[in-house]
């Protein structure tokens, strides 16, 4: 798997609306080829752009995630866009993507088998999947056996080879604070790609680099142009 060495960090970071298609198109304007960003399930079961279980912090609606469908979500704030949405607008605008699987808790595996039946249908494999649910990987790895995937984890952990070959995962993402030489010195030796998340400085994106990262995950791509 060969990384964008500068991802965008849900869909563009700093630059628009967290987890939309205005940070996606401000991305590919800036001129970085990479996005990450995050899928949840709404009541209905429509994967889109959300990280956290609740819509109060990032959109103008307020509530659960999981207890609200689509159209209650779109009436209240018609910005947040679908996983067809987004994939479509990257897949046009030449966008690197890392998808990652977001389940509210107790929809894990349900998260992992939706998204992973649709990106079966729909996506054109030009990135990666991952998620800190292992369920939900697992999941999404059963629908799409031959998509790359990468193990995300803060730090780390002592039984990460096992993970990745459960996985079948081509590559790790790990919390750039916790990234030192030693777990560096593993993944290469081992020859897995690593990335790191999320980088806001120069100076710990030269010292990531400096330790083999393969990528960085920014919400300033403006940074490192």
């Amino acid at each position: 798997m060969r990384y964008p060495r500068i991802i965008a960090h849900r869909c563009g970071g700093d630059l628009a609306m967290e987890n939309s298609i205005a940070g996606l198109v401000a991305t590919k304007q800036l001129g970085c080829r990479a996005v990450e960003f995050d899928v949840m399930l709404t009541a209905d079961g429509v994967p889109i752009l959300m990280h956290d279980e609740t819509l109060d912090r990032t959109t103008r609606c307020r509530g659960f995630v999981a207890t609200h469908t689509l159209d209650q979500i779109r009436a209240c704030d018609p910005r947040v866009p679908t996983l067809g949405e987004a994939v479509g607008e990257s897949q046009r605008l030449g966008l690197w993507m890392n998808i990652e699987l977001k389940p509210a808790a107790g929809h894990e595996e349900e998260t992992g088998s939706v998204v992973g039946r649709w990106l079966a249908r729909n996506w054109n494999g030009h990135g990666v999947i991952s998620s800190f649910s292992e369920k939900s990987a697992l999941a999404g790895r059963h629908e799409l056996p031959t998509a790359a995937f990468a193990l995300l984890c803060e730090a780390l952990p002592p039984d990460w080879q096992a993970r990745v070959e459960r996985l079948n995962a081509v590559a790790v993402h790990l919390d750039a604070q916790q990234v030192d030489a030693a777990a560096a010195g593993q993944l290469s030796a081992a020859g897995i790609p690593w990335a790191a998340w999320t980088v806001n400085d120069a100076a710990t994106a030269e010292r990531l680099f400096g330790l083999g990262a393969a990528a960085i995950f920014t919400d300033r791509p403006d940074l490192f142009r």
